[in-house]
């Protein structure tokens, strides 16, 4: 099973929704950076459940416990083991589909992998995981602005058949669904009130963008930029589609149209979403990421136990309506998990290359 991301900077999680605790280990982080618990807090709340009446109502206090590779404050360079304990699990409400297989969930396909499963919360497939990748790349947020000047943040691009009628960055963290046009939010408000009492759920799309990363972080041929982040985004759990750039928009785009033209003064488009030949141009990154419905829900459906049985499958318990509202920091976590790692790679290959001219000023 793999539970590890990254080959510089390299984070194992590990723990499961309904266990005593939930971890990661951070090996190869850089030395000198300054970290404590309470740094990680505001992110964490971010990613939260039970923050609005638009999520599963569990509330986790996701105290954060660093267990070692920090002194006086710094990183120290040696692993840095992180804990989150578990404090508002209620495994009783899984007890009825102990022996059952939920249709949309990973209940069967970890019964047929392993021949075991914890059914509490989905176990190990529980989007509770997620919390250590946001625990964890608050360092490498850190270490990216710090060294870099990069800057990684992220807003919901679409929830169900809603889309954004603008783009405001001070809108995202005023509201509970990281949206970016304040005017639209009475409606999602309206839309997910009516959806969660139908018992049912909807899909949505989160955008992560990175400004300042510089030209040159990617490693060809196997470790393109691009599709180190797709696979990042794919390991989120519910994922089911991720574009970078302009994405599948440019099956129907002209090469006229599609290549981003060069000028001393900057590029004129960037549909390629920074990235050109799996190596980054100095644009901003931009990624997008599906997310499918939740397939946890109250209403009756068929299905199958255990023993092959055809039973009706009814799921209780605290659930999201939609994952996609709290993914946007979990996104946003694995772009800068990317990025250090590349960034990394790149000062281990071709830190002595320096600034190659020309250089084409990356813009927004």
């Amino acid at each position: 099973m793999s539970n590890t991301t990254g080959q510089l900077f390299r984070v194992t999680t590990f723990g499961e929704s309904h266990g005593p605790a939930i971890g990661c280990v951070i090996d190869g982080c850089p030395p000198g950076i300054a970290i404590a618990e309470g740094d990680f807090a505001h992110d964490l709340a971010r990613r939260a459940t039970g923050r609005s009446r638009h999520t599963s109502a569990r509330r986790e206090a996701d105290a954060v416990e660093i267990l070692s590779g920090v002194y006086d404050g710094v990183t120290t360079g040696t692993p840095i083991a992180l804990l989150v304990r578990n404090t508002d699990a209620r495994s009783k409400d899984y007890a009825a589909i102990t022996r059952q297989f939920r249709p949309g969930h990973a209940d069967y396909s970890y019964w047929q992998k392993y021949g075991i499963r914890d059914p509490r919360g989905g176990g190990r497939a529980s989007a509770r995981e997620t919390t250590m990748r946001v625990t964890a790349a608050v360092i490498a947020r850190k270490w990216l602005r710090e060294r870099h000047g990069v800057e990684v943040r992220g807003y919901l691009s679409r929830l169900g058949e809603h889309a954004p009628t603008g783009h405001d960055w001070a809108a995202v963290e005023a509201n509970p669904f990281f949206w970016p046009a304040a005017g639209d939010v009475p409606a999602l408000e309206a839309y997910m009130d009516a959806l969660r009492k139908s018992g049912d759920s909807v899909g949505a799309e989160v955008t992560v963008v990175a400004d300042g990363v510089p030209p040159g972080w990617g490693e060809p041929v196997y470790g393109k930029l691009d599709a180190e982040l797709a696979a990042a985004m794919m390991s989120i759990n519910a994922v089911k589609g991720v574009e970078i750039g302009a994405g599948f928009a440019a099956v129907t785009q002209k090469g006229s149209e599609h290549r981003d033209v060069m000028t001393p003064q900057g590029f004129r488009s960037n549909h390629a979403g920074g990235v050109l030949g799996g190596i980054s141009t100095g644009q901003q990154i931009v990624v997008r990421t599906a997310f499918k419905p939740t397939s946890s829900l109250r209403l009756p459906v068929q299905g199958l136990d255990v023993d092959g049985n055809v039973v009706d499958v009814i799921t209780t318990g605290r659930h999201d309506p939609c994952v996609g509202i709290r993914a946007t920091p979990i996104c946003e976590a694995m772009l800068a998990l990317v990025l250090i790692d590349q960034a990394l790679r790149h000062r281990a290959q071709c830190g002595d290359v320096g600034a190659v001219s020309p250089r084409v000023p990356g813009g927004g």
